[in-house]
């Protein structure tokens, strides 16, 4: 055993609780925040949901936002495992599924606006998905003649 070895072991065993995976090393989970829509009615159900996420392992901090039924978990966590919990206490929950409406190039078309969001938010869109609308391109050269940057007097409009 060298001695960058014999360093690793000795660390690992103090930190593991005195049992060495033999360099097996267990992946870290990163420090997040996890937002869901949570239905809550009450106070009631606001300590619910409270007590039963702030149980899970790795949370840090629950935040509840009752009027925006929104839940903020911060922490050494998964959000798979969160929403989990958050289902297990019997009530409707989802991942956060608002923006604030100025990150948002069209906040008012069909899949963005929704009547139930917050003020000042909107659905989550991906840009890349444009359903039922269409762009129209006209090629028609009548229309590009009407301003010309060659004859300042060839203005038509005016």
């Amino acid at each position: 055993m060298g001695v960058g070895r014999t360093l690793r072991y000795i660390s690992e065993l103090i930190g593991n609780g005195g049992s060495y995976n033999y360099g097996k090393r267990k992946k870290k989970k990163q420090f997040q925040t996890v937002e869901l829509k949570v239905r809550m009615d009450c106070d009631g159900c606001v300590l619910k949901i409270k007590n039963s996420l702030s149980s899970l392992k790795g949370v840090k901090t629950v935040e509840i936002n009752k009027k925006q039924q929104k839940v903020k978990v911060s922490g050494y966590v998964e959000a798979s495992k969160v929403l989990k919990k958050a289902k297990a206490t019997g009530k409707k929950a989802e991942i956060w599924p608002y923006v604030p409406y100025n990150l948002v190039a069209q906040p008012y078309i069909a899949q963005a606006y929704d009547k139930k969001a917050p003020p000042g938010y909107v659905r989550k869109v991906d840009p890349n998905v444009t359903t039922g609308t269409m762009a129209v391109y006209y090629d028609d050269p009548s229309y590009t003649s009407f301003f010309s940057d060659d004859n300042p007097n060839a203005c038509s409009i005016m």
